[in-house]
């Protein structure tokens, strides 16, 4: 049986919600892994990568305590993020009720996955339609100290308020039948008391209707910008606007900081930001490199209200190809916090970045990154001729001889 994929619209201002900024697994993983004990109707989850380590063994204990108990758990993982999972992993969660699904799972050819482009990239929990979680946190390991100077840093965000309803909307409308859908439409929770002061917006990215809207959002928020504005982003690359909004920010006297990775999980994000940074270094903006660890991050600020905390990030993978999620805050105690902790990042834990001395290849140098920053103008239509395929979301069974009950998506191209 097929159905369509559903892509609900990005949100509108939600007012009435309270936001917890949790920072890496310490603080992020007991809050869910207490959300899930304590679910009593429904836990909705989204991630790109579930691995089967210690951190993957306690969210499965929690997902299958959840289920035996009579709670509904759905459970959407990525095909390309979660490749390994043991067919007893996931068997003993779909046995116990846990309806489990993969998006786009690909056949490895030679022991490669082939399956790259335009991944579920999304990390979501909504649990009883009441409390939500967002951000950049996988369920892995090396998102905890105790994992080693590879262990990266990270941030998410707990929220209660009016604004779950947008999450929990989404989330169901993203995986469920049409049949199911409508079910929870009416038998759902009706709305959610308000539970702070913050403005808040759940904004997507997808490959139908709302392709550019994470971005867009930034770029508003640049254009707005008196103050300052303070961005921590994992992997930088953004196209050609997003560039000019920063240079013009900062040339009118906006204190622009950008915290990205010094010691990369992958060295060809360091190779490809520091091709911008002569524009950026040139305009004004303070670029500083964490050192301390990757950095794993996707988190934004903009003068003493506007932030951001999701799962994009600033590179033509989030921008153009997967599908994303971000929040967007409107809150001054919020932004104060999140401003604290990349402050305390950027005095205790970066390398500033000073501009290179001219020298007898500057010319060189300059031509290079001359070319680089225009050809980003053109990223969004090349993007559109990358691959395309038909998406679909895989249900698990249980048991060692069952076939996964496909449910082919319409391309989100």
């Amino acid at each position: 049986m097929t159905r369509p994929f559903f892509a609900p619209r990005s949100s509108r201002w939600v007012p009435g919600n309270h936001f917890e900024l949790l920072e890496n697994g310490e603080e992020f993983f007991p809050r869910v892994f207490d959300a899930i004990a304590q679910a009593r109707h429904e836990v909705m989850l989204e991630t790109f990568i579930l691995f089967e380590d210690k951190i993957g063994q306690q969210l499965h204990a929690a997902l299958l305590g959840a289920a035996q108990r009579g709670v509904e758990v759905h459970v959407l993982v990525d095909g390309f993020g979660s490749p390994d999972l043991s067919e007893q992993f996931v068997s003993t969660l779909v046995a116990a009720g846990v309806h489990f699904r993969i998006f786009d799972p690909g056949r490895r050819i030679l022991g490669q996955r082939l399956n790259l482009l335009r991944r579920m990239h999304r990390k979501i929990v909504v649990v009883d339609g009441q409390l939500g979680f967002i951000g950049g946190i996988n369920y892995s390991a090396d998102h905890v100290a105790d994992f080693g100077p590879e262990a990266k840093q990270d941030y998410a965000v707990q929220v209660r308020g009016p604004v779950v309803a947008h999450l929990h909307r989404f989330t169901r409308q993203a995986v469920l039948p049409k049949a199911e859908r409508l079910r929870a439409r009416q038998t759902g929770v009706l709305g959610r008391p308000h539970a702070g002061t913050a403005h808040a917006m759940f904004v997507t990215r997808d490959n139908q209707q709302h392709t550019n809207d994470i971005e867009r959002h930034y770029r508003v928020a640049l254009r707005a910008a008196r103050s300052r504005v303070v961005i921590a982003n994992a992997y930088f690359f953004p196209g050609y606007r997003f560039i000019r909004e920063m240079r013009r920010a900062a040339k009118r006297g906006v204190d622009v900081r950008l915290i990205l990775q010094g010691q990369p999980d992958m060295p060809i994000v360091r190779t490809a930001a520091s091709l911008l940074y002569d524009h950026l270094l040139r305009a004004g903006v303070r670029i500083y490199e964490y050192c301390d660890r990757p950095l794993h991050g996707k988190v934004a600020l903009v003068d003493e209200a506007w932030a951001t905390v999701g799962s994009s990030n600033l590179d033509p993978l989030s921008l153009s190809l997967n599908l994303e999620a971000n929040v967007i805050i409107q809150d001054r105690a919020f932004n104060a916090q999140l401003h604290s902790r990349l402050s305390h990042l950027m005095n205790h834990s970066c390398r500033q970045v000073q501009a290179s001395p001219s020298g007898p290849w500057e010319g060189l140098r300059l031509l290079r990154s001359y070319v680089v920053f225009h050809l980003m103008r053109w990223f969004p239509t090349w993007a559109g001729w990358l691959p395309r395929h038909e998406p679909v979301i895989t249900k698990a069974k249980a048991g060692p001889a069952a076939e996964p009950t496909r449910h082919a998506t319409r391309s989100p191209a």
